[in-house]
């Protein structure tokens, strides 16, 4: 266990979109993921990523050039404190945003380096038990037409997703009509028993949220995510007071001040920031011990192979994410990652997080 960090390499991994793929508020130019391997001097690697669509070239130049020479020689146990130097390091410019970004990658690789050197998977080394996790489908987006919009709920519903969440926001989120409508046609095809998510990705003024909010509530809406600008805290807890249905955001948090501050505005009801985001899993458990203490459920963004860890040794995890638009780009990043089956992803029992990089699109640090 006296293994020391040698070297730290980042890979830029990206999969090509269709042109015009857009939620309610930007157009998706890139999807892909910035990939940080982390070598020790007996030849163990770790990996984390993070997200590479808009300033990944950032995060990569901004850990191989100034963070990757703080942890050289340094042990991957330091997660603590490698953690809090990397965090006061670039406090004018870096408290959130792409070089927090590039703290939460590293710090996931230091992580899997850890039950690689345990030979631990990570669920087991945070306590957890559960190996079959609850996942729902993600996709759905504004630039689909009606029947396009109905067609991928039923893609999920076929592929065995017991739940799905879909975009509303059309239009810029100036045509709440037209999202009634929308949500209509797709709880109609897919049925009473399929659990129903709507994610307006920060699109519209609370009053307009909560309006479009108690119009399809009929439609059984389980989840509204992110109905106002996710730094609106005083429009997410307006929402949240003017609505039954449960208030989903978080994802662009960062730190344990930042879900400090929506658990305490009462502006969150599924909290779901995101690991890869907000801290790695050093910020991450910290997040979910906060969650837990104001009896507030755990719903982690996206990546769901670096959530599932922390989604079985948190109490309050209800579920996973998967991304459709992410599923080409996570192939190219893992080799023979674990899919869903039947709305469920079984986390594999190797050590760390179980992953490994693959080998056609990234050099393998040693």
């Amino acid at each position: 266990m006296n293994q020391v960090i040698k070297k730290v390499k980042v890979d830029l991994v990206a999969a090509p979109i269709d042109y015009g793929f857009q939620d309610a508020t930007r157009t998706v130019e890139t999807v892909g993921m910035c990939v940080v391997q982390v070598a020790t001097d007996q030849g163990l690697v770790g990996i984390g990523v993070t997200y590479h669509e808009v300033g990944g070239e950032s995060i990569k130049d901004l850990i191989e050039r100034y963070y990757a020479p703080k942890i050289i020689g340094r042990t991957p146990f330091e997660t603590e404190d490698i953690w809090e130097e990397l965090f006061h390091y670039p406090r004018g410019v870096g408290r959130k945003g792409l070089a927090f970004c590039a703290l939460s990658a590293l710090d996931i690789a230091l992580w899997d380096l850890k039950g690689k050197i345990l030979d631990m998977p990570l669920y087991k080394l945070l306590g957890g038990t559960k190996t079959e996790i609850p996942i729902y489908a993600s996709g759905g987006w504004t630039s689909h037409d009606d029947d396009a919009l109905v067609a991928e709920a039923l893609e999920m519903v076929s592929r065995g997703y017991t739940a799905i969440k879909l975009k509303v926001g059309y239009n810029g989120g100036k045509d709440l009509k037209a999202d009634v409508r929308r949500c209509r046609k797709v709880r109609e095809a897919i049925g009473p028993d399929i659990e129903f998510m709507v994610d307006a990705n920060n699109a519209f003024y609370a009053g307009d949220a909560v309006k479009l909010a108690n119009d399809i509530r009929q439609y059984d809406i389980m989840l509204f995510e992110e109905p106002v600008f996710a730094d609106d805290i005083p429009g997410l807890h307006k929402f949240k007071q003017g609505t039954d249905i449960p208030l989903g955001t978080g994802e662009h948090e960062y730190t344990k001040y930042g879900a400090r501050d929506l658990l305490l505005a009462e502006a969150v009801d599924y909290l779901q920031v995101d690991a890869c985001r907000c801290g790695g899993y050093t910020e991450t458990l910290k997040i979910i011990g906060l969650s837990q203490s104001f009896n507030i459920a755990f719903a982690p963004h996206a990546m769901e192979h670096v959530h599932m860890h922390l989604a079985s040794a948190a109490p309050n995890a209800v579920f996973l994410e998967r991304l459709f638009l992410f599923e080409d780009v996570t192939k190219m990043v893992y080799k023979n990652p674990p899919e869903p089956k039947n709305g469920i992803l079984t986390i594999p029992d190797g050590p760390g997080l179980g992953m490994e990089l693959n080998e056609d699109n990234i050099t393998l640090l040693k």
